[in-house]
């Protein structure tokens, strides 16, 4: 029985993966479908946005098929698409901007408020939030010994870096992130992740332990939303 059991707790495991990673690949295909569309190109290479969620398919390990689809996705189906911004206060006070991938607005706004009202927070209007929070690219490598690091240093437009966890983290602004990936092609840099985010200026403070994971299990139900492309918070 031991065996049957370890067996089940695996099986339970791999299913639990394989439903998280078909989520993520869902959601990068909306986001390549979307980058089509607002972009006005199906080429990568005079598609910046496009280009940067293709990098981001490939570091998740999404197949060359689905990714193709998803292109076609964008030239065949874009009017059915729109991406927007939701903003709003979480419980707590929490602050959190959404961002949102959809075929159907009506619907997702509605979802997302309900989300909203189960947590005890609210939407609010365009700008209330977004203010508290800045726009920028993440770039992460492998550690870099110190020649490597020069000459990464040489790229002009990099805003910060540090060493965090066997990785180093570049930021820079989001204009130059596909820039910054070609840089690092050409100095045979790995690159490990690459990301849009918005960064809040001031983090939430002066919560205890239940109020935390109060607003961490509201914030784990926006990311779970299908439509739901990405979630920024100043919650640290």
């Amino acid at each position: 029985m031991s065996g049957h059991s370890k067996w089940a707790n695996i099986k339970h495991r791999k299913e639990g993966q394989d439903q998280k990673r078909g989520q993520i690949f869902s959601k990068l295909a909306r986001a390549i479908a979307i980058a089509v569309k607002e972009g006005g190109s199906a080429d990568p290479e005079s598609n910046s946005k496009l280009r940067t969620f293709i990098q981001q398919a490939k570091e998740a390990n999404m197949p060359k098929e689905n990714i193709r689809r998803a292109i076609e996705a964008g030239q065949k189906h874009a009017e059915n698409l729109t991406h927007f911004l939701l903003e709003g206060y979480g419980p707590h006070g929490v602050a959190v901007i959404i961002d949102v991938a959809t075929d159907n607005r009506q619907r997702s706004v509605q979802e997302i408020k309900n989300i909203f009202s189960r947590g005890g927070g609210r939407l609010a209007e365009p700008g209330a939030v977004t203010f508290q929070f800045t726009r920028q690219a993440k770039a992460i490598t492998p550690p870099l010994n110190e020649n490597k690091l020069l000459a990464v240093m040489d790229f002009p437009k990099i805003n910060d870096w540090k060493e965090e966890k066997q990785q180093v983290i570049f930021s820079l602004n989001p204009d130059y992130l596909s820039d910054f990936i070609n840089f690092l092609k050409k100095e045979n840099i790995t690159l490990l992740k690459s990301s849009i985010t918005m960064e809040a200026r001031t983090p939430l403070e002066n919560t205890n332990e239940r109020q935390r994971q109060q607003i961490s299990r509201f914030l784990d139900e926006l990311r779970d939303h299908d439509d739901v492309q990405a979630v920024y918070t100043n919650f640290l």
